[in-house]
């Protein structure tokens, strides 16, 4: 189905489902699909694997002096229907999915310069509409004209269990505790930081889908989305 041409942004907390309510708004409404939740993973990927963060610690000189080496970009695999990340043209997708990639991206994304980059990418891909973002800052800070605005979140121990299912298929050593702490912290980072924190817009329609099923959340998405337009 086909929609006139809109902007719609999601943001919500760490793993709520932000991501699949996108892509299933995407492939509903024929709509381009932007996570900008990866692009932050796909940064802090990369200073894992340029020793750029070690110790747990961050080289902001070295990060720095590399941004304008980090090329980011989207691809669909018709195939699988899916979008890949890739990161200066390598397919990353699931590997900045690992868990180290989570316990450092919430730090990465503190980082003004960072974000200046990213958000700058962010809107230049918006501006001829017909684009649904998710993130922590979409409706606030990247689009904060969207045509539509949903804020998601859901208990934080039914997001640590979803998390944790999803983990544990690729990495068995993964444990729900440490999914949990990750969230919180996450969370705690979102929302607390100087440049652009997490909250809901004003004009953000709320979904907190605790008790919904996948196909039931979607179901009411599109609901709204209908009704709205």
């Amino acid at each position: 189905m086909s929609i006139k041409l809109i902007n719609i942004a999601i943001d919500g907390h760490s793993s709520c489902g932000k991501s699949s309510i996108a892509k299933h708004i995407s492939k509903e409404f024929n709509m381009k699909y932007v996570d900008s939740g990866a692009m932050y993973r796909a940064i802090t990927f990369y200073c894992i694997e340029n020793d750029i963060i070690c110790n747990n610690k961050i080289n902001h000189y070295l990060l720095l002096k590399s941004l304008d080496k980090i090329d980011i970009s989207f691809n669909h695999n018709a195939k699988l229907s899916i979008t890949e990340t890739l990161l200066n043209g390598q397919n990353v997708e699931n590997l900045i999915r690992d868990n180290n990639v989570s316990n450092h991206v919430s730090d990465i994304s503190k980082i003004k310069q960072v974000r200046e980059k990213l958000i700058n990418f962010q809107q230049k891909t918006c501006a001829n509409k017909n684009v649904v973002m998710d993130g922590r800052d979409i409706g606030t800070k990247v689009m904060p004209n969207a045509d539509i605005k949903f804020f998601v979140t859901a208990d934080i121990n039914i997001r640590a269990k979803r998390r944790f299912d999803e983990l544990k298929i690729h990495n068995h050593k993964i444990t729900y505790d440490q999914v949990l702490v990750n969230l919180n912290k996450r969370d705690s980072d979102d929302m607390g930081r100087e440049i652009n924190p997490l909250f809901q817009a004003k004009d953000a329609i709320v979904i907190n889908n605790t008790l919904l099923n996948f196909n039931q959340q979607n179901e009411l998405v599109c609901q709204l989305i209908k009704k709205n337009v």
